[in-house]
């Protein structure tokens, strides 16, 4: 089983004294699977630094279907767009595996970042990452293998997340894919056969890591704002 060292990475990655200048604008909170932190045109008056746990930012279209267009977990913030001037909400932000954060109020972030310029290259290079790894996403939506996507993708989900089991709804394994749910289920029993995870009714156990990166498009090592840049 895979365990992770608690805490947010970008709250880790500061320094001591410009860490502790921004927790002392925060609130520690917990998040329920399914909460909603935005809908498409919200202000964002909050940002998140995840602490455990996952969200999505979910585009939702005219007709009603939704895919997702990134996740934050630990390694990032959900609302950073907000960290250095105003904006709404161009997606919906939602829960998809129940955790915690440190919850601060944007404007406050924001003259925090004007005064301490530690603080605001730490926000503008994760966002610079983010960027870079919706950049990858589209050329992987356009060119790859759904069965590849789907590994990509469970990695992302696995180094998120404490231990080696995913529980994920079908409807939500299918927006990630922008697919049906006969895909995400045939891209589901292909890792199966391969032995890299045992999958039943949106439980999904990683057995053998290895095996899942093997079966994931390049994208996951290209797209890896999980890991902050070195320097």
């Amino acid at each position: 089983m895979r365990h992770h060292p608690p805490g947010n990475l970008l709250l880790s990655a500061m320094a001591p004294e410009d860490r502790a200048a921004l927790l002392a604008l925060a609130t520690p909170i917990d998040f329920a699977h399914g909460q909603v932190f935005a809908e498409p045109d919200d202000p964002i008056e909050h940002l998140h630094f995840i602490e455990s746990g996952f969200c999505s930012s979910v585009a939702v279209l005219e007709d009603g279907r939704t895919v997702e267009t990134l996740m934050v977990g630990r390694e990032g913030v959900l609302g950073v767009v907000a960290a250095l001037t105003p904006q709404r909400a161009h997606t919906r932000s939602v829960a998809q595996v129940a955790g915690s954060a440190q919850r601060v109020e944007a404007q406050r972030l924001r003259v925090l970042a004007a005064q301490r310029p530690a603080v605001r290259d730490t926000l503008a290079d994760y966002m610079a990452r983010l960027q870079g790894e919706l950049e990858q996403s589209a050329a992987c939506n356009a060119l790859h293998h759904a069965g590849r996507r789907f590994a990509k993708w469970l990695l992302r989900c696995h180094d998120r997340v404490e231990g080696d089991t995913l529980n994920l709804t079908q409807e939500y394994l299918a927006s990630m894919l922008g697919s049906q749910r006969t895909t995400v289920n045939e891209a589901a029993q292909g890792l199966q056969k391969a032995g890299a995870i045992a999958y039943s009714r949106g439980r999904i156990t990683v057995l053998d890591r290895d095996a899942l990166e093997h079966a994931a498009c390049e994208c996951y090592r290209a797209g890896d704002v999980f890991r902050p840049r070195a320097g």
